[in-house]
């Protein structure tokens, strides 16, 4: 009789590795998007983070110095996805060397993405865009010619 434990340790590491090849493409989708403009683009390019916790305020201040290098804040800001797509895509960004991100400014660019993805952006759902797939991605490209 086969064990049933080994049945759902299977499909929990299946479904694990599942979710992170998507965070690797979700993140690999950053990497392609920096040259067109992306709806969460527009919206606000600054939030009030006076109610958040010290440490979290003092994330927001690195997130602001690093992350309009290669796009809008305005795109971190808006867009919304859970915290470990968040730990990949900021993972991506830490790599390319024109970014110039240390791995301790990856960790505070992370920790307040993640918990402003918790504190703001899941209650507040208005304005905000979930990560945009490869053929939504090709049809904002083609609408401007790039």
């Amino acid at each position: 009789m086969k064990n049933p434990m080994n049945k759902r340790a299977a499909l929990a590491g299946f479904c694990a590795g599942a979710m992170m090849i998507f965070a690797v493409w979700v993140a690999g989708q950053a990497l392609k998007t920096s040259e067109i403009v992306l709806p969460q683009d527009k919206g606000p390019d600054k939030i009030n983070v006076s109610s958040y916790p010290a440490n979290i305020q003092a994330d927001y201040k690195v997130f602001t110095e690093h992350c309009g290098t290669c796009h809008t804040l305005a795109r971190g800001l808006n867009t919304s996805m859970p915290a470990v797509y968040w730990a990949n895509y900021i993972g991506r960004m830490a790599q390319r060397p024109e970014v110039g991100i240390t791995p301790e400014q990856a960790d505070q660019i992370y920790q307040f993405l993640a918990y402003d993805q918790l504190a703001r952006k899941s209650k507040y759902t208005h304005g905000l865009y979930p990560a945009h797939t490869e053929d939504e991605l090709q049809k904002l490209k083609q609408q401007q010619g790039k």
